[in-house]
């Protein structure tokens, strides 16, 4: 039986790729191109000072090259001044004419350490969470009434979820890779049960490949799979197929978030299932 949202509806299935300039820049530039061409919805990029390009120029380079539309995957908010992010998501939805997606968070574990590197103010954790509200109350004012930039929020906690029922329009559960299936099934299904926003599900490993920027780099993908993670799918494409239609009927699962390693490998998956 197909799982539904709030509103008795599923939503139709859409990918996106996080794809940081690992590479020079024209291999990148034709990475981005065979992205756009195999059906994927969105190009992201993460948000780590100093590991590659910042992410709203390399974005609106991404939204210049094709029709994708673009995103954060994801902001962290102790990095900036909440206006400051909020003032450069809304010139990427202006620049980009409505095609960019600002995901956000409170930042990734260790970010303590990162903070006192770059010489900024160790934020408490209790304290970051009013700090995405304030940048999405800054975008918000900025957008005014005839724009309207969309917010992915990471959360886990329940203030954080009840904060991204109030002002996201998409979800993605922050978890560590070996998180069990059945405790992911059950954030999701207490979440949807009361809340109708879309579910993304972040997918760092795919096979034995461990997408950069979005698992730790010791992550060992035969203990995922021991685990019934969800943070990992077959390389199979067929087999893949078949297990993002499960956790998009059986979950809710409708935004699929891989790395660009295994695009061109999941291209045929997402130019068949995009979309239903």
């Amino acid at each position: 039986m197909t799982d539904t949202t709030a509103t008795g509806k599923a939503r139709p299935l859409r990918f996106g790729v996080v794809a940081p300039i690992t590479t020079d820049l024209p291999t990148w530039r034709d990475r981005v191109r065979r992205i756009a061409d195999s059906g994927y919805s969105t190009l992201l990029m993460p948000d780590v000072p100093q590991w590659q390009p910042a992410p709203a120029p390399t974005l609106a380079v991404a939204a210049a090259l094709t029709d994708l539309r673009v995103g954060t995957w994801v902001y962290a908010s102790p990095v900036r001044a909440a206006w400051n992010t909020a003032w450069e998501a809304h010139s990427l939805s202006v620049l980009t004419d409505g095609r960019f997606e600002m995901g956000v968070g409170t930042g990734r574990p260790g970010i303590e350490d990162q903070l006192r590197e770059l010489g900024l103010p160790e934020v408490p954790r209790s304290q970051r969470l009013a700090q995405v509200r304030e940048i999405v109350t800054a975008l918000r004012d900025l957008d005014g009434p005839d724009l309207h930039t969309p917010v992915v929020m990471a959360v886990r906690g329940p203030k954080a979820q009840a904060l991204a029922a109030e002002v996201a329009d998409t979800v993605t559960f922050v978890m560590p890779p070996d998180e069990p299936r059945a405790e992911v099934t059950r954030l999701a299904h207490d979440f949807r049960a009361t809340h109708d926003l879309e579910l993304a599900l972040h997918v760092p490993v795919i096979g034995d490949s461990v997408a950069p920027f979005m698992a730790p780099p010791d992550t060992d993908p035969a203990a995922l799979r021991a685990a019934d993670s969800l943070a990992i799918l077959p390389s199979d494409p067929s087999a893949a197929a078949e297990e993002i239609q499960r956790r998009h009927e059986e979950i809710g699962f409708s935004y699929f978030v891989f790395g660009a390693d295994v695009a061109d490998t999941l291209g045929p998956v997402v130019a068949d299932l995009a979309g239903h």
